[in-house]
Parts: structure tokens; sequence; C-alpha cells
């Protein structure tokens, strides 16, 4: 993925709105990687610098271009909030007019609901990963029975009686 990626970030230097980039999680950039949720690697993220989401898609380098041409604009945000909608103003509006503590709250408390889905979701996952292995257990107990109660000779005997 490397060479796709270099390709773009020279594709897209200098660009007015749109930034491709890269930065070293092991080096100096730990702290940016640690703030934006940053666990493996590569880990390709996109959007509003405060609000960074986690790409998805393919990682070829026309995949990656067609994302950047696509998603990668200039977003509705305090910033640029001639690009907002009238809700949208009316909710930055709201947000900007609380103090600093209450949003911080009101930020906690979203982000924890965040990080609940996630242990939820890690719980679900180990609970399906011990049924499939108790599954896969019992199906080769049950493979291995029929073949010791005699499924082999049946059909070595049924082959010589045509």
């Amino acid at each position: 993925m490397a060479p796709d990626w270099n390709r773009l970030m020279e594709e897209f230097d200098g660009h007015a709105t749109k930034l491709v980039g890269d930065v070293d999680c092991t080096a100096e950039g730990k702290p940016l990687c640690d703030a934006n949720g940053v666990r493996g690697y590569p880990t390709l993220k996109y959007g509003d610098p405060s609000d960074l989401q986690d790409y998805q898609g393919a990682r070829d380098f026309d995949a990656l271009r067609k994302h950047v041409q696509d998603k990668v604009v200039p977003l509705c945000s305090p910033a640029n909030i001639d690009l907002c909608d009238d809700a949208k103003k009316a909710e930055i509006e709201k947000f900007s007019a609380m103090a600093n503590s209450e949003l911080e709250a009101l930020i906690e408390t979203e982000s924890a609901k965040i990080e609940n889905a996630e242990a939820d979701f890690k719980t679900g996952v180990e609970g399906l990963q011990a049924k499939y292995e108790q599954m896969q257990k019992d199906k080769e107990a049950t493979i291995e029975a029929v073949k010791e109660a005699g499924l082999g000779l049946m059909k070595a005997v049924l082959k010589t009686k045509q």
C-alpha cells in the first residue's frame, strides 16, 4: 500500500483544499496518533481534523484517489459555517453558547456511548468466537463418531454389492 499512498500524496501535494499525508506513529507523531485512536498500522483517517473518521474502503491507488476526490471536501464546521445548512448552523450556535465545562461533559457523555458500543461489540464477538469454537469441536466429534461407527465399511460393503 505504501507505494500507492506515496503516489497519492504526490498527486495532491500543494492542493488548496485536500491534504493527503502520513504520520509516523512510532516517533514524533505518537501523541497525534494516540489522540485520534490509531491502534494499528496502517490506519487511514479523513475528514475534519477535530473529528477524523476511519477510512474503510479498498486500499489500492484508484480507490484511494476516488475517495480523496469524492469525500475529502471542505465540510460544515465552525470554521466553514457557510457550508452548513440551517439545522447545522443552529446546532453549532447551541454548542458555541455552552460553557466549556458543559460542552466537555457532553462530549464525554457521547464519547462514552461510543466506547460502550465498542465494548459491547467486542464482548459479543468474543461470545460468537467461543460458540464457533464449540460448534467446530462438536462437528469434529460427530464426524469422528460416525466414522468410528463404521461409515467407511458401510460404503465399502455397498460398493461390493453393486
